[in-house]
Parts: C-alpha cells; structure tokens; sequence
C-alpha cells in the first residue's frame, strides 16, 4: 500500500470502526433491556445512517410506500459492502438479516446480529444444517418481521445481477409470505468487491459520485400450483427478473449499463 492508500485507509475505518463500537455497545447495553430488542433496532439503524453521513454518501429512496406489512422477504441484488449501510438505513422495517456466519465474528457488529435474532448462514453447511437455516429464515417471517437476503450469496465482481440461489425462496414459499425485490445501485462504483475503502474507486475515476439509488418493488407472490420446488424455482426466477429489469430502468434514468 502507498502512504495516500495508507491514509486513506485511517480517515475511512478508524473512526467507522469507533462508531461501530460506540452503537454496538449501545445495542449489547440497552437491547435486551428494550421490547423485542427494539433498542438495538434503533443502533443498527442510527449506526447505518450516520455512517452514510460521515462518508458523504446520498442516497435516493423509491417505492417504501408499497411495502406490505408484517412478514415478508426483502430480495436485493448486491454491489458492495456498503450494501449493509444502504439497506439498513432505508429499508422500513425491524429487518432481520440473513448474514454470512463470518460476519458474526466482526466485533460489535456480529455481537448485535447475534443478539437481536439475525440468522447466520454458512454457505459451506451441510444439507440438515441448510435446512435448519431455511426454517430459522421462515420463523423470521412468521413472527412477523422482514427479512433481507442477498440471493446471490455473495457480492457481484463487476455490478451486474448473477445467479439467484434458492434458499430464502424456499423460506418465503413456505411461510406462505410475499418477497419484495430491492435494488441497490451506486454502491459498486463508490466501493467495489476488492477495494479497500471508499476513496479507492475515486481515485481511480474522477467521476465517481457517492450517491446511491435504492428501488422497492411490488410484493411478488409465489404460484398457488405445483410442487415446492417449482414454485420456489419459478419465483425466484421471476424476482431475478424483476430486480434486473428494475436496475435497467435506475441506470437508464442515470446513464449507467445494465445486465444479466
């Protein structure tokens, strides 16, 4: 690393790294204190939206108003570790991640997750784990509250929409609950998969903006005829569908390039 990355690197995660902890204590102290963690709701969400604040990114927020009540499954593509800041400062909702095990280790942060009724997913599980994993995901909709999932499990290497993988379809199949897809887009060009801070991308290209637009679409309900598999099989198709032709229209709108 040269000493411009080197700085770069300080200004960015020493004191994101001091705000996670500062809400992540808060979270640990005053959540279990709280109705349904409700304390701890608030952290993740005041941690999220001031972080976006302190790093200068905007953000454009369409379609909360369709957004069903009670349990259902939020579905969005993802760009970027700052997908979890974006989404957790304007997604509405007590959301419920489903996070990647390794996440649980990141102090403060994985502490909350652990106390506030996330479900971890181990991509590497077993078949009887997986399926533990998928009936943690449907109790989450059960009790009511939405879920967010990354359904292609990890972050896209260039910004587009790959494939969909089944298990949060499998969960929302069966606890009979609508998905909701969400498109995420800005935060690839302001921090992509590989990049180590969000001054990077910049660096890089002059014309980065830090600002990032996030679509809710309509509720999408699963087929009322066939076998579990098809119907998870053909709904998740759909969403994929749905959130590919989504962003299409966001980088239409703002000049960008969309694709399958």
């Amino acid at each position: 690393m040269s000493a411009q990355e080197v700085l770069r690197w300080f200004l960015y995660w020493v004191p994101f790294g001091a705000r996670t902890a500062g809400f992540g204590t808060l979270s640990l102290a005053l959540g279990p204190l709280t109705r349904d963690h409700r304390a701890s709701t608030w952290a993740m969400k005041r941690w999220s939206q001031v972080s976006l604040d302190r790093l200068g990114i905007r953000t454009t927020v369409s379609g909360t108003d369709g957004v069903p009540t009670g349990g259902h499954m939020y579905a969005s593509n993802h760009q970027s570790l700052l997908d979890i800041l974006v989404l957790g400062a304007c997604l509405p909702g007590d959301i419920k991640w489903a996070a990647k095990r390794s996440i649980l280790r990141v102090p403060f942060l994985g502490w909350h997750l652990a106390l506030s009724g996330h479900v971890p997913v181990d991509r590497q599980a077993g078949k009887k784990a997986a399926v533990e994993i998928i009936r943690r995901l449907e109790a989450v909709m059960r009790a009511g509250k939405p879920l967010l999932i990354f359904p292609e499990g990890t972050r896209s290497e260039d910004g587009q929409v790959k494939d969909f993988k089944d298990g949060g379809f499998y969960a929302a199949v069966r606890a009979g609950k609508p998905v909701v897809p969400v498109v995420v887009d800005g935060t690839y060009q302001i921090m992509g998969k590989h990049a180590l801070d969000i001054g990077e991308m910049a660096a890089r290209n002059s014309s980065v903006q830090r600002h990032v637009d996030i679509v809710i679409g309509a509720p999408l309900h699963a087929q009322p005829d066939g076998s579990d598999r098809e119907r998870v099989g053909e709904l998740r198709d759909r969403c994929r569908q749905t959130i590919i032709a989504m962003l299409a229209e966001v980088r239409a709108r703002g000049g960008g390039e969309a694709g399958a």
